[in-house]
């Protein structure tokens, strides 16, 4: 005979980290679903799911239970949106790096020629815009 275990509907670790990392993207959508909760009131929870199920039950009137599975749904759906976005991105970002590349062929020796024909003429110039943003920015200083 088998002595019986206790379930429990506790989220696994990972998922209550995950709340925690995504805390402040998720704030406006627990705000539209729960707009009787004042942002500060979640805010204060800094993030911790068992004081958001807690400050979201003690408000609504739901049962802890019922404002887990909500919360859970919303971090599940906002990783889905998250998974989207990254693969929608790949392509972007793999077109920019070989925009990088090829700028970096046709630009940077059309940089480093004049550079090494007339070193001195590139540091007076290096030095110029040096002094020129130094007094930029210590004008800025003494009017703030």
């Amino acid at each position: 005979m088998t002595p019986d275990i206790p379930m429990t509907d506790a989220p696994p670790r990972s998922a209550v980290d995950g709340f925690r990392e995504r805390f402040e993207s998720l704030l406006p959508t627990i705000q539209r679903e729960w707009p009787e909760v004042a942002r500060h009131t979640l805010e204060a929870t800094r993030g911790s799911f068992d004081e958001v199920v807690e400050v979201i039950a003690s408000q609504t009137g739901r049962t802890a239970e019922v404002v887990k599975d909500q919360l859970h749904e919303l971090l599940e759906v906002a990783g889905a949106q998250t998974s989207r976005l990254a693969q929608s991105l790949e392509p972007l970002e793999s077109q920019l790096e070989s925009l990088l590349d090829e700028l970096n062929a046709t630009l940077r020796p059309r940089i480093e020629r004049p550079v090494r024909a007339k070193p001195l003429m590139a540091i007076g110039i290096a030095a110029g815009v040096g002094v020129l943003l130094g007094l930029l920015l210590a004008s800025g200083r003494r009017s703030s």
